[in-house]
């Protein structure tokens, strides 16, 4: 893609909190910045990006090019770089993934959107299949503490959002990747809510005991979250799983999450931002 593209889509990707419009609107995307092989200099490039609950997966496509992408080169000479989700800023180890694995990714890829095997069809190089560890990150990067869990929020709205789409388009069968999407996206409001039990919530136990009815209700629906979740895992993780059951689970748990995250953001927004009347 031209230089000036690029720009348009990073301009716009850091200004809405990772959303951008036109070809790439309802992806998932990443700005991927690497040290560049020959001058040294940051080098930053939108990706494409597939969740792998611990770790996020990018292929070196080129749109089926003959060269890899510089991006691509510049993280074999420096495995170290930088990601930008729309949320969070994050330091990642790059790997490039062989063998075996490279084959299963790839081919799980290729399931989810054909389109990498077209790609892969017009080069005659194999297409890199990259795995980026985080390594090193922060809190995320907005204007008080009531922005954040906003913007938290949302990239989970977004998320269900996408894979309510995945399991409306996946047809008679529940494909690999989108198993995947389901493990991540639970895995991660596991972690969210485990942390704000043990963080923001304690916290504000010892500074604000009359938020202690508040509290308890979101501790509470933390409770239904969480079953909710497990109840779409053990779905998923059956090999015969029906989409409809799927979607059915999906719909519950963006229902509940839907009515629990507004709920807190009402609450607690004002609270973090000292813009309530205690």
């Amino acid at each position: 893609m031209p230089n000036d593209f690029n720009q348009q889509i990073i301009d716009e990707f850091r200004a809405n909190a990772g959303r951008v419009g036109g070809p790439f609107e309802g992806a998932r995307l990443i700005l991927l910045t690497t040290t560049g092989a020959r001058t040294g200099a940051p080098h930053t490039t939108p990706v494409g990006y597939l969740p792998d609950t611990e770790r996020i997966l990018v292929i070196a496509s080129a749109g089926g090019g003959p060269r890899h992408p510089d991006w691509y080169r510049n993280l074999l000479a420096d495995p170290l770089v930088t990601v930008e989700d729309g949320v969070f800023t994050y330091q990642a180890r790059a790997v490039v993934l062989s063998g075996a694995e490279r084959e299963r990714i790839f081919a799980r890829a290729v399931e989810a959107d054909p389109g990498w095997a077209a790609y892969q069809a017009k080069t005659s190089r194999v297409i890199p299949v990259v795995a980026l560890h985080q390594v090193a990150g922060g809190p995320p990067e907005a204007a008080s503490w009531g922005a954040a869990l906003k913007l938290i929020h949302d990239a989970f709205r977004r998320e269900l959002a996408l894979i309510r789409d995945e399991v409306a388009r996946s047809g008679p069968g529940l494909g690999a990747q989108l198993r995947v999407n389901c493990l991540t996206v639970c895995q991660g409001l596991h972690h969210h809510h485990r942390n704000e039990d043990a963080g923001m919530f304690a916290a504000l136990d010892g500074q604000r005991p009359d938020l202690a009815p508040t509290l308890d209700r979101l501790r509470e629906e933390h409770r239904r979250v969480a079953a909710l979740v497990e109840r779409l895992q053990r779905v998923i993780g059956d090999p015969a799983a029906d989409p409809a059951g799927v979607r059915r689970e999906v719909e519950d748990l963006i229902t509940e999450l839907e009515a629990h995250l507004t709920y807190e953001e009402e609450q607690l927004i004002p609270v973090l931002d000292g813009t309530d009347q205690a």
